[in-house]
């Protein structure tokens, strides 16, 4: 009598929600091993559309396919009171991935977040530069919802009544194992819309299903080679002569440089901006321009996308702004097509057009105090909650089409993103400056589908300068941003010449950081991503718990209540373990098989915990068994445009090496039409003799390859 009571108790309340049972919930495979399921009425404004990514389907076709991960009938979802309710299965044993770029944490189970674009403050609790609502589980699967809305997030933090496998009850008086937050077998989710679109990825692995996801997006961006040198910001009121002298420093020291940052001061106003150049700090635009790309030399604008009253283009753009304004500045409505001409044509006009080669995109992310309220409006109709989520996607969609257009690849910085980001070759920053957060969050941001660089802009001593720029050179963008104090690389005398060999080698790496962004495009493989994402790292079986807090792992499949966020895969063979200030020693958890030094070749260990000292002048980088890492000479600038350069390639360990060397003309988008190759190497070592070879270049294809070595690090 009980059990009936109960299912009919169950059958009207679903029936007054408008309840969805798994059986209403029709899963269709789009590409191999990605379902989507539609719950309500989606809106059709949403992050694919804002950021108008389109599938890259000949690399989900590689993938090739997987089985559905879940059981549908786990899967629920229903639509009350104009919000849609989502919930997914979560096995005792399962952590949790992802839900955006975290600064603090990398597993994420038992978290309740809200996803909401904004300034990060130091707290994981969703807000922040790149929210994207996509989770990875330690199983092997992904979850990504496509709302641009505010989501909230339960992610095995809540406990339902009729859960298939409900916590022990507990009392506490008697039981010294008793928490407060017991074990939950969901993740639950609150989108503020009457419906919703879903994805569910495959794997098997958890790498698997983070490929889907940016493959999902149009794959990873490739930068132009440039992109990958090294670049400085310039002090905020710098004039054409201060930057022309900036340019003249860094090569008489013989450091690199490939393109400079130019911050507010370019402007004749800014905050709001007028997007103009000052006539008195830089009298002749063009010429200045195109004085400094004769020198290999490409610049950066700074700008935010708030149009000051006293912009040329404002009273033509007003009918297409908000309500409200920013800094007393215009937002405009990029979602209009009228708009955008206006908008872009302005950030083209004597920018991009005299060779400008990229921006970087300040305040799109939040600040409640200053960016535009919730209850503003905007002439499209699209709320300013969705306008929040995806204007710095916007942003990056419209200026890399610019560059498309152009058929000149860009690479620039932003500071927001979100889901159907991947594909923009925008690397997000912050004003932030923790050094341990910075590299937590360059390991969220392989499950985020961004860029992140912990950039180094002032230091109280040179120990933290020079710790800081080790990290920042195994990242996306090796940067100083001096837009403040005005530091450069030889700010600090004590280890001007340990940053300099940094600064090298970064540029003595460029083969591999190009190729290893080219497997990033077409593979959809992070460049910089987690350890557990790394073969021989992910846990095996755990033992149950009823404390979500607990639920975590490390290389050997066991519970601990540690997580590594301070040690990360860079490309397929190097593992980087930061050193902090004040650290002389520190610990480094090796995944399975044979692992080497970086910069001697010597063995350091197998599937075990290293206690290593390296001294101030290194980073600890070691090289998995078999890890073959293409090399340059040392140049001050990038090679342009299909520059032939010669190649030392590096060997470490026993096991035969095996890469892909990624190879086009480094600066033009000629690689979506085919005008590119994978080329293989394969070495051996046997009997103290090693035999390399590299594979023929590709008829009619580009050869950016000159004189090839071998070399064999012990």
């Amino acid at each position: 009598m009980r059990l009936i009571r109960s299912t009919l108790t169950f059958f009207i309340l679903c029936s007054a929600i408008s309840c969805l049972h798994a059986q209403d919930i029709k899963w269709n495979e789009i590409e191999p091993g990605i379902w989507k399921a539609t719950v309500g009425k989606p809106e059709s404004f949403n992050l694919l559309t804002a950021s108008g990514a389109i599938a890259y389907h000949a690399g989900l076709t590689d993938m090739g396919g997987t089985p559905f991960p879940l059981l549908e009938t786990d899967i629920y979802a229903k639509v009350t009171d104009g919000k849609t309710y989502l919930r997914f299965p979560l096995d005792r044993t399962e952590q949790l991935y992802g839900f955006g770029l975290n600064f603090k944490t990398v597993q994420q189970r038992g978290k309740i977040l809200t996803l909401h674009v904004d300034n990060y403050e130091g707290r994981d609790n969703g807000r922040t530069h790149a929210p994207t609502p996509f989770y990875i589980s330690s199983k092997g699967y992904g979850v990504f919802i496509n709302s641009a809305r505010y989501i909230k997030i339960y992610a095995g933090s809540a406990v339902r009544t009729d859960s298939k496998n409900p916590p022990e009850v507990q009392d506490r008086n008697t039981n010294e194992n008793w928490s407060a937050r017991p074990y939950s077998d969901g993740v639950e989710m609150l989108i503020p819309a009457e419906g919703v679109e879903i994805y569910v990825l495959g794997g098997p692995t958890m790498l698997d299903a983070v490929r889907r996801y940016n493959l999902l997006n149009g794959g990873g961006c490739l930068p132009p080679r440039w992109g990958l040198g090294f670049t400085q910001r310039v002090q905020r009121l710098s004039n054409a002569s201060d930057v022309a002298n900036e340019a003249r420093a860094f090569s008489e020291r013989g450091y690199p440089l490939d393109f400079i940052g130019l911050e507010p001061g370019w402007q004749s106003k800014s905050y709001p901006c007028t997007f103009e150049w000052d006539k008195i700090r830089f009298p002749d635009p063009r010429a200045f321009v195109q004085g400094m790309l004769k020198q290999k030399i490409r610049l950066n604008l700074w700008t935010n996308p708030y149009i000051s009253p006293e912009a040329t283009i404002y009273k033509q753009i007003a009918p297409y702004t908000g309500s409200h304004s920013v800094w007393v500045g215009a937002v405009t409505d990029i979602t209009m097509p009228q708009a955008r001409n206006i908008f872009f044509g302005e950030m083209s006009k004597n920018k991009i057009d005299i060779g400008i080669s990229g921006y970087k995109i300040d305040e799109v992310d939040g600040g409640d105090e200053y960016l535009w309220p919730d209850v503003a409006t905007f002439p499209s109709g699209h709320s300013a909650e969705q306008m929040r989520q995806t204007y710095g996607l916007m942003m990056q969609r419209y200026v890399t089409q610019i560059y498309h257009e152009k058929n000149e690849r860009t690479f620039g910085l932003v500071r927001a993103s979100n889901g159907g980001g991947s594909s923009f070759p925008f690397v997000i920053y912050n004003d932030y400056y923790d050094h341990r957060d910075f590299i937590t969050a360059l390991i969220n941001s392989g499950f985020a589908g961004v860029l992140w660089t912990p950039e180094v802009r002032d230091s109280k001593t040179g120990e933290e300068w020079l710790r800081r720029f080790q990290s920042n050179i195994f990242s996306p963008m090796a940067m100083i941003n001096a837009w403040a104090s005005g530091t450069k690389p030889w700010s600090f005398p004590e280890v001007a010449d340990q940053v300099k060999q940094l600064a090298t080698l970064r540029m003595k790496m460029m083969p591999y950081w190009y190729s290893e962004f080219a497997k990033y495009h077409f593979k959809g493989t992070p460049v910089f991503k987690a350890m557990v994402l790394e073969p021989g790292f992910a846990n095996s079986e755990q033992k149950n718990s009823v404390d979500n807090t607990n639920l975590k792992e490390n290389p050997y499949g066991k519970l601990t209540t540690e997580e590594i966020k301070d040690q990360y895969m860079a490309g397929e063979y190097l593992l980087v373990a930061p050193m902090f200030t004040g650290e002389t020693t520190r610990k480094v958890i090796l995944p399975k098989g044979k692992w080497y030094d970086f910069y001697t070749g010597k063995y350091v260990g197998n599937g075990e915990v290293i206690s290593v000292t390296p001294g101030l002048d290194k980073i600890p980088v070691y090289v998995k068994d078999g890890g073959v890492i293409p090399m340059m000479p040392v140049m001050l600038h990038a090679p342009s445009k299909n520059e032939k350069v010669n190649l030392e390639i590096r060997y470490y360990g026993e096991k035969p090496g095996h890469y892909l060397l990624y190879d086009d003309d480094g600066e033009t988008f000629d690689y979506e039409k085919g005008a590119y190759s994978f080329r293989e190497i394969n070495i051996v070592s046997k009997n103290g003799i090693l035999k390399g070879t590299l594979s023929a270049p590709e008829k009619g294809k580009p050869n950016t390859i000159g004189k090839v070595t071998f070399k064999k690090m012990e």
